[in-house]
């Protein structure tokens, strides 16, 4: 893997530590893009750059023309554009896109995640070159949590008629189809897993179901990577040769369910550790704050102990109580902890 990669050291392939990055999988996709002989290229989805920035470096070599579609691009993609004047940023949703743009040999979607996005994005695909003419296309996230259960950075831009009931910052875990008290977090998601219309992948079956004959593999690894193509391609064969052997491998299966799990287990952990935190917090601060009232009482307290006023006060008291005054200087010695000497 490192021979692809333009960048080293720990988040060199892992930058948000969730293993979440395509970067993670560029020993698939780029020979994948050389098995056709990819002239353009065509990433959806390109968030902060990362996988883009490797895409660059192999079109350096193979001559390649890169175009990343982001309606909302964060800084680090915008300095990469600016680094990188070959580079292609269409600011623009994917729906918007893909309706116009050179398509190329090859598209990588890695966008919304959700039944309805991906559907439309591929549906625009075939309608563009349908057949043969198919470019080959990488889907990613067709395993958990978002192949089975939708996600939405704007709910207000699906149909509500497409959209799942939604959860709102909801928690994640392998083990269970609705939310959990804690694990991988999402901000828009569906209430539960699976079903009809939910999920990546099961957007991508069915689009499949409609159009008999497409070939779908997937990379169960880091989320899980479909790649989608016609087998009457020029490169049909070549693609399969590359990827297959990483087809829906068991071995690879139980690793990354494994992977999901423990990932679960430490956002979980994370996350109590930080509510904990919270808590010492606030607990610190209302000790603070009761230490600077006791501080600011016996202030008060002792300035009343030097008072002639006071004094005047206490020996009046005494007269009026016979002998028992409703407050005295020996009252508040006690309180602060004073025996009558002032010690």
């Amino acid at each position: 893997m490192d021979a692809h990669l333009t960048r080293r050291g720990p988040d060199a392939t892992d930058p948000d530590r969730t293993g979440s990055s395509l970067t993670n999988l560029v020993d698939v996709v780029f020979p994948c893009l050389e098995a056709v002989g990819a002239s353009a290229v065509v990433e959806v989805g390109a968030s902060h750059g990362d996988f883009t920035s490797e895409l660059l470096a192999w079109a350096s070599g193979a001559e390649a023309k890169v175009t990343a579609v982001e309606p909302a691009p964060e800084p680090e993609l915008l300095a990469l554009a600016e680094r990188h004047p070959e580079l292609e940023l269409v600011r623009e949703t994917s729906h918007d896109a893909l309706g116009r743009i050179e398509l190329g040999e090859a598209i990588v979607i890695d966008g919304d995640h959700n039944h309805y996005t991906v559907s439309e994005d591929l549906k625009l695909i075939f309608e563009r070159a349908p057949g043969e003419r198919m470019p080959l296309v990488f889907l990613h996230d067709v395993g958990w949590p978002h192949g089975r259960r939708d996600a939405y950075y704007a709910p207000d831009r699906i149909p509500e008629s497409r959209r799942q009931p939604l959860a709102h910052n909801a928690h994640l875990d392998p083990e269970l189809e609705g939310v959990a008290d804690g694990g991988f977090h999402v901000e828009w998601t569906a209430e539960r897993e699976g079903g009809p219309g939910n999920g990546v992948l099961t957007a991508i079956e069915d689009f499949m179901a409609e159009r008999p004959g497409l070939r779908l593999a997937v990379v169960p690894l880091f989320f899980g990577l479909g790649a989608l193509w016609h087998p009457g391609a020029r490169w049909a064969e070549a693609v399969a040769a590359v990827i297959e052997p990483w087809d829906r491998n068991p071995l690879l299966e139980r690793l990354e369910a494994n992977r999901c799990l423990k990932l679960a287990e430490w956002a979980r952990f994370v996350q109590r550790t930080a509510t904990v935190q919270e808590q010492l917090r606030i607990t610190a601060e209302q000790l603070a704050h009761e230490r600077e009232v006791r501080a600011r009482q016996e202030e008060v307290l002792r300035a009343m102990l030097d008072s002639s006023a006071f004094a005047w006060g206490e020996h009046l008291s005494r007269l009026r109580q016979r002998g028992r005054p409703t407050f005295s200087r020996e009252e508040v010695r006690r309180v602060l902890g004073e025996d009558e000497s002032g010690t």
